[in-house]
């Protein structure tokens, strides 16, 4: 089943359930008006959202509609909770050499997470505002999912069924931004804008037997400017998997129904062990350009390929094995932000 929400009816947006091949859908507000008011009575309501959703496939609807995906809103407009793991441990040890820092042990053991701002998503096709080019605006290509309510202290094997939906996401980073804020100790904030999320969340049997030990395995494809930039396979080099990461995010505490736990910038190894090569080379190349800066400098002793700049486009998608769309695409511009005029 994939689920969208339309930018009207208010904030919230309104609830849709879109085709297999994305092209049509079906208002269902007889069954929840927003993607939330479902997640807050999931057991209820899912099947009565299945059911409309294999009408769907098996016929043409009076009510259904051409589904476009700049009519969307990100699937959820916005959480109660946004929590962003890193789970490509092969992304941590890259980026924080990018930096200078050192890579400590227990990162391969524990995972890592932060809580980011979840009040102003972007859509998926929204451009993206940066007021200063010198904050160096990258992208991030992750996967992430959607829990219902979480009990806290649960069990990794518990929590991967609390998973009710799957999306993409652009973690959007100021990396410029970064090492002053970290270095005061007390995480991300300015560095972290909004971020923005696939045009629809599928419920996780549409993987197929892609979803499996709570990952996807499937390639994460992105491109700059048109270029090929990563695919990455998802389900290649994630140390901690989706389980890991809601148990993490549940363990002092309780998680409510529509949380969002992101897995982190997609990210494998090269064949040989090293740290990746990019695509034009030959390898699967990265979801973020911070990556391929770092392997230039290891490679080449600098930083080749500059952070996004006004006008610059990225587009975030994922296929099946068949090459169909499973999410749609996040695409989105970096254009001028200018401050709203004091008072």
């Amino acid at each position: 089943m994939k689920l969208a929400t339309l930018r009207e009816g208010g904030r919230d947006g309104t609830l849709v359930v879109v085709s297999r091949d994305l092209t049509r859908a079906v208002r269902v507000p007889q069954i929840a008006r927003t993607l939330q008011q479902a997640l807050d009575r999931w057991a209820e309501v899912e099947p009565r959202l299945r059911a409309v959703a294999s009408a769907l496939e098996a016929t043409r609807l009076e009510e259904e509609f051409p589904f476009d995906p700049a009519a969307c809103a990100s699937p959820l407009p916005r959480a109660y909770q946004w929590a962003d793991g890193s789970a490509y441990v092969n992304h941590v040890e890259l980026v924080r050499r990018a930096r200078g820092a050192e890579m400590p042990p227990s990162f391969w053991t524990d995972p890592l997470m932060y809580q980011g701002g979840s009040d102003s998503f972007l859509g998926p096709t929204d451009d993206i505002p940066l007021e200063d080019e010198s904050w160096g605006l990258d992208f991030e290509a992750e996967i992430a999912v959607v829990v219902d309510d979480v009990p806290m202290g649960i069990r990794p094997e518990a929590a991967l069924r609390h998973v009710r939906l799957i999306m993409l996401v652009n973690d959007v980073s100021l990396r410029n931004l970064i090492p002053a804020e970290l270095a005061k100790g007390f995480g991300f904030f300015q560095s972290k804008p909004s971020s923005a999320f696939s045009p629809v969340a599928v419920t996780p049997d549409e993987l197929g037997e892609a979803w499996r030990e709570g990952k996807v395995h499937l390639p994460l494809r992105s491109w700059l400017n048109g270029e090929p930039f990563g695919e990455p396979d998802a389900g290649v080099d994630m140390t901690f998997d989706f389980g890991r990461l809601v148990a993490h995010a549940a363990r002092t505490r309780p998680l409510g129904a529509g949380s969002i736990i992101g897995s982190g910038t997609v990210s494998n190894r090269d064949a040989d062990g090293g740290p990746g090569r990019p695509v034009r080379a030959g390898g699967r190349g990265y979801s973020c350009i911070a990556e391929q800066r770092m392997v230039e400098i290891i490679l080449e002793g600098e930083a080749k390929t500059p952070f996004m700049r006004w006008g610059d486009r990225v587009r975030i998608e994922m296929w099946d094995p068949d090459g169909r769309s499973i999410f749609g695409a996040i695409d989105q511009r970096v254009v001028r932000y200018v401050p709203p005029a004091e008072g």
